[in-house]
């Protein structure tokens, strides 16, 4: 089968697309939309891409491609891939799938009612350790899951020169459509965890924090109140508790991600920062003794790129489809809505009500 495939904003992470993509035979990029001209042409030409546009309505009317790698900012996920599945064409959307569960839902049924494949790039799963930690745990070599205990955590706060860049202000900024380090980091630690359990987010507690970082909070049309640290308890369906906490504030943590899975006769740890990542468990005869052995790990099954690309080819859509996404979207949104309530919410029992956002959470 060949795909045409169009990539949809050439920001920083559509370079990851563009290398992904053009690694699996049969897929050839054939159009970059951008409303920049001159960003559009320079990753074009980068990436021997021969049409460029300025809008997604340019594209959608040139019409010549058969699915899109949508990598606009996250308040543009919904307009746009409702767009492209008006035009009946496939989408892989970068995470969150979208700004709220509502939105999401509506993304996810219109994708199911056309038949037609959409996938969300939750990245993290492209980690060989992360799918081996998983493998263990489906093999039942730990057991039952009791205790999920995750982190992820930054530190640009603490160091880099974010006043002056936009593509890091909107992050903070609520206005913007930012949920914050939940939406940011939370979101995939919250798929990390229930991909490698394998089981869903059953109940979420929150606790989330934007602390003060310019005078009022404020840089230009910025207004800074997205949550820049939190604290989640969780309960999974396969009843598990987790311990979850992400943070902007990690001085001397520039990008960790850590996940430990506990079951009742082992555990797995996976260790993912800039320079790679790690697996190490606890399992048999080391159990009593607390020995943790490294775990060598055989190199990445299957990407989320071309899980996309082998979804075309069978029809059938997989996992991470819009409907997961979708579900685990609304975990966010009820995580807002129990840190200004100050109550835990059941995620099964929740209705599909749009909740408004906190200003300040």
């Amino acid at each position: 089968m060949f795909t045409r495939l169009l990539i949809l904003v050439t920001g920083g992470r559509a370079n990851a697309h563009a290398i992904e993509f053009g690694k699996i035979d049969g897929v050839e990029i054939v159009c970059a939309v951008d409303a920049d001209p001159v960003r559009a042409k320079a990753f074009a030409a980068k990436y021997n891409i021969e049409h460029t546009f300025a809008s997604p309505e340019e594209a959608i009317g040139w019409g010549q491609f058969d699915a899109a790698a949508n990598v606009t900012s996250d308040r543009s996920h919904y307009p746009t891939t409702m767009a492209l599945i008006a035009a009946r064409k496939l989408v892989l959307c970068e995470k969150p799938l979208a700004k709220n569960y509502e939105q999401a839902q509506e993304m996810a049924a219109a994708s199911e009612s056309a038949g037609l494949i959409a996938m969300v790039n939750f990245s993290f799963r492209d980690d060989a350790p992360l799918q081996r930690a998983r493998e263990i745990v489906l093999s039942g070599q730990i057991g039952r899951v009791r205790h999920v205990d995750e982190s992820f955590l930054q530190s640009w706060l603490v160091h880099s020169d974010w006043r002056n860049e936009a593509k890091l202000l909107w992050r903070l900024s609520t206005k913007h459509g930012s949920n914050g380090v939940l939406g940011d980091l939370g979101i995939h630690v919250l798929d990390c965890a229930a991909f490698a359990a394998d089981s869903a987010i059953e109940r979420v507690f929150a606790r989330l924090k934007a602390f003060e970082k310019v005078r009022d909070n404020r840089v230009g049309e910025y207004e800074l109140y997205a949550n820049d640290s939190l604290g989640l308890t969780v309960e999974l369906e396969n009843g598990a508790i987790g311990v979850i906490q992400a943070s902007r504030w990690a001085t001397g943590y520039t990008n960790e991600l850590e996940l430990r899975l506990f079951g009742d006769k082992g555990a797995p740890e996976v260790l993912s920062t800039s320079e790679g990542s790690t697996l190490r468990a606890c399992l048999g005869e080391n159990v009593p003794n607390g020995m943790w052995r490294q775990i060598a790990v055989d190199e990445l099954a299957m990407s989320i790129y071309s899980c996309f690309i082998k979804a075309m080819e069978t029809g059938k859509n997989t996992e991470p489809s819009f409907r997961y996404a979708a579900n685990l979207q609304r975990v966010v949104d009820l995580a807002i809505q129990t840190e200004r309530q100050r109550t835990e919410a059941n995620v099964r029992d929740a209705s599909s009500q749009h909740h408004e956002h906190p200003a300040a959470t």
